[in-house]
């Protein structure tokens, strides 16, 4: 709406918020925001500082439960939900611890020699021939 206005600054304010019935008060608003940001985005700000140094402390290692652990010891009071969402918006992430997984045999290594002459077929029984007992 702004970047409307910033580019055609022929056309009057008034008029084009009556067409787009937007209240000037919202538009004005939107112009104070752009120019001091309010207090939360502020402090934000200052959070993502402290979270970056909080990261490359550990190496790039800590997630966003760590961080929030650490800042918590500190004394700094905020939500662990606000520390995940600054750090994905900063592209910080934490390494996943490592899952243990399991063994893909090689298609092409050729097959150990069955030493014991295993034979896994099963017997078939008839089903009229079963015995009593």
């Amino acid at each position: 709406m702004t970047a409307l206005l910033d580019e055609h600054p022929g056309l009057g304010v008034e008029c084009v918020l009556r067409e787009l019935h937007i209240a000037s008060s919202t538009y004005y608003r939107w112009r104070r925001a752009e120019r001091e940001p309010c207090e939360r985005k502020c402090r934000d700000v200052e959070l993502t500082e402290q979270i970056r140094q909080i990261h490359a402390d550990s190496g790039g290692i800590y997630g966003s439960p760590r961080v929030h652990a650490v800042l918590k010891r500190e004394g700094i009071h905020v939500g662990r939900k606000r520390v995940e969402r600054l750090m994905r918006e900063d592209g910080l992430a934490g390494v996943s611890p490592r899952r243990k997984g399991f063994t893909r045999r090689d298609p092409k290594a050729t097959l150990a020699p069955d030493l014991v002459n295993r034979d896994f077929t099963a017997r078939r029984i008839a089903c009229g021939s079963q015995t009593s007992r």
